[in-house]
Formats: structure tokens, C-alpha cells, sequence
């Protein structure tokens, strides 16, 4: 629920993994089998609670905390199998394409991911034209999701102040980071993330892409 009056949207800050691209089913999946190959069992939604939507730099920290001195080698194979993946099973998120054509307002992307990683991702789903000289990466800032470094680092690039800001978030850290920002977030639960992750104050919770122009203009 929005809970503050706040100039009208002037940027969509979009997250990548779970928003743009239906890629956190492929992301926790494999997180799962090279949990177990490398010698920490994961179930699924322990991955979901613990990495999804946190920079590679917050994970490496959690992974080489458990397995001192693989984490290197965990993210290698993770790479592997994911580029894999995504080049066979990956597609975007169901309605975004509707959504981003009903769309007036600028956009940008703000990822966890790598600027590698998203041309790949964004590129094979035919989204990445549409934001192309508009993603940022969290390898560019100090400290990832769920600090706010990347959202404002956005913000500040474009040209926008956080407070005319609305980010599209999937996982509980970037609706943090949003949050912490001073920017309202739309919090996406058509896939992975529960609900009840994403709401709180200046959130908005939703389940269907299609519907962001409508909540979008209602802000």
C-alpha cells in the first residue's frame, strides 16, 4: 500500500531476473545441483531465501562463508549451466511485452546481474533493444540489492529524482533497496517470490504484468 504523497512517476526502474526474464526457475534450479555437487545441500526455497535478488557479490560472500575458498569455482558453474539454460529453455516474462508497448513513461533496467549476463538473457527473450544504453548493473556500485546504491545510481543517470522513481521488483531485497531509496516499488508475485515478501509500506503488490500501465498511471 502506498502510504505517502509523492510527485507522479517520471522513471520505471525495472529489475531484470524474475521481472523482465522468466529466469529464477532456471537460476534456482541449477543453484540446487551445484549446491549438492560442491558439498552444501540446498532445497529450493532455501535458494529463494537466501540468494535471489542479492548482487553476485553478496552471494560469492555467502557461498565462500560455507565453502571456504569454492566460491570461485561455484559460480563458474553456475555460469556454465545457466548460459546452457537460458539458451534453451529461457522465454520472458508472460505480459511483458504487452505491458512495456502500453507504457509512456521512460524505463530503465537495475539488475543484481552482470552487464554479460543481462545482454545475454535480455537479448535471447528480444527485450534488451528496449532498454539498450539504459542497464545498470550492480558491478558498478559499491554495495547491491538490498542497499539502494543501484537503484540511485539509476536514478541519478537518468536524470530523476528517487522520489519520481518507481521500481518493479521481484524478490524481497530490491523492494528493500526500492524502500531504502526513497523510491515506491511495484512488487511482482506472478512468479517465484510470495506475496507476502514484497508488501509494505510505499509497495504495490501485483501478480499480472499486463496490469503495471494501469497501477503505473494510478500512482
Amino acid at each position: 500500500m502506498i502510504t505517502r504523497a509523492a510527485p507522479p512517476p517520471e522513471l520505471v526502474i525495472f529489475d531484470c531476473d524474475g521481472v523482465l526474464v522468466d529466469s529464477e526457475p532456471i537460476a534456482v534450479r541449477i543453484s540446487v545441483e551445484v549446491g549438492a555437487e560442491l558439498g552444501w545441500p540446498l532445497t529450493a526455497d532455501e535458494v529463494l531465501e537466501k540468494f535471489v535478488g542479492r548482487s553476485n557479490a553478496s552471494v560469492g560472500e555467502l557461498i565462500e562463508a560455507r565453502l571456504p575458498g569454492r566460491s570461485a569455482l561455484w559460480q563458474e558453474r553456475f555460469e556454465h549451466l545457466h548460459r546452457e539454460a537460458v539458451d534453451t529453455e529461457l522465454v520472458a516474462v508472460d505480459g511483458i511485452h504487452e505491458a512495456l508497448d502500453a507504457l509512456t513513461l521512460p524505463t530503465c533496467v537495475a539488475s543484481s546481474g552482470s552487464h554479460e549476463k543481462m545482454r545475454h538473457t535480455l537479448g535471447h527473450t528480444g527485450l534488451h533493444s528496449r532498454f539498450e544504453g539504459r542497464i545498470f548493473s550492480a558491478s558498478e556500485v559499491a554495495h547491491g540489492k538490498p542497499a539502494p546504491d543501484l537503484f540511485l545510481h539509476a536514478a541519478r543517470r537518468m536524470g530523476v529524482d528517487p522520489a519520481a522513481c518507481v521500481v518493479v521488483e521481484d524478490s524481497k531485497y530490491g523492494v528493500q533497496a526500492a524502500r531504502s531509496a526513497g523510491m515506491r516499488s511495484l512488487g511482482y508475485a506472478g512468479g517465484l517470490t510470495p506475496a507476502h515478501w514484497l508488501g509494505g509500506p510505499d509497495t504495490v503488490v501485483f501478480d499480472d504484468m499486463r496490469k503495471l500501465p494501469v497501477l503505473l498511471s494510478a500512482l
